[in-house]
């Protein structure tokens, strides 16, 4: 597993931000602007405070408090808008009117976030293959909702390929909630339809749809996309804190998630090694953790009442 939930903002989206920050400092931007419900917008707001510049969060009234606060103390902007269209349609005009610099998507369909931002994505390929040994995997899982991670990832290893670090890059798997990505393979095109799923504990990975550079990800790498469903999130989330002493956030886990079940179902492949990215820390959103957990258990302060309060 490569544990992403270590870095600076909890999360794999402080490689995206630090390049996509670099980037509006050196263009001249005086402000970053994001569409966003979590861990990208409180990743912004922090390498936009280190480097000097305004950030604008546009979010929606679903943003856990954690992730409010930390985007907030940060000297982030952060509105609440009714729709994750509205969101795109106003960065737009922030973009076009106000010169703010885009950190994320504001087309429909979606088309990936910038794409500097996309870039830091490589060193973790390149991590992996560092503490691999300076080998590949067979195959890499990542928790997918747009692509950006999955397909910088992908990059890399191509990249390493390319520099004839490797003989072969692993296969991409795309854990995904909404099961466009799915969809789209086994149709053989981007598939024309919506995603059902509207909530999850995963919101991180909430999208009607997914995008082209994550589907080119898994064709040219010959990977798969496996939808998951919210058990098997909301489980893997407990087994990997009870097992490993580490508290992924529900979206965070869903490439172990994705592994469990094709494992389960023997279609795990050929033996070789796989690794699972961690995309962030489950202290970003312990309210929807809580709902799995039982009520405080309560006792009289003596020591038979709190042995009779454990089970």
């Amino acid at each position: 597993m490569k544990d992403e939930s270590r870095n600076p903002t909890g999360s794999f989206k402080d490689r995206f931000c630090a390049v996509a920050v670099s980037k509006a400092a050196r263009a001249g931007a005086r402000t970053v602007a994001v569409a966003s419900t979590g861990n990208q917008g409180a990743s912004l707001a922090a390498y936009a405070a280190a480097a000097g510049l305004g950030c604008v969060v546009l979010t929606l009234e679903t943003l856990p408090e954690p992730l409010r606060v930390a985007m907030e103390i940060m000297g982030a902007h952060v509105v609440a808008v009714p729709t994750p269209a509205d969101r795109w349609k106003v960065l737009r005009e922030g973009v076009e009117r106000e010169g703010w610099f885009p950190v994320s998507n504001y087309l429909a369909p979606p088309a990936g976030s910038n794409y500097y931002g996309i870039e830091g994505y490589k060193t973790i390929a390149y991590e992996i293959w560092e503490q691999l040994g300076r080998r590949a995997p067979r195959a890499v899982a990542v928790p997918t909702c747009y692509g950006d991670g999955l397909y910088g990832i992908w990059k890399g290893f191509r990249e390493l390929k390319a520099m004839g670090l490797i003989e072969e890059p692993p296969r991409m798997i795309a854990a995904e909630i909404s099961g466009w990505l799915t969809r789209s393979l086994e149709e053989g095109k981007p598939w024309e339809g919506e995603s059902a799923v509207r909530s999850s504990a995963a919101f991180n990975l909430l999208a009607s749809r997914s995008t082209w550079q994550a589907l080119a990800a898994l064709r040219e790498s010959r990977g798969e996309a496996v939808q998951v469903g919210e058990d098997a999130i909301l489980s893997m989330q407990q087994t990997l804190a009870r097992r490993e002493g580490i508290y992924g956030e529900a979206s965070g886990v869903a490439a172990l998630a994705a592994l469990g079940d094709l494992a389960r179902k023997g279609q795990a492949g050929e033996a070789g090694e796989v690794v699972a990215v961690l995309t962030s820390a489950g202290m970003k959103d312990p309210a929807a953790t809580a709902r799995t957990l039982p009520p405080l258990r309560r006792a009289e302060p003596t020591l038979k009442a709190v042995m009779g309060a454990i089970p």
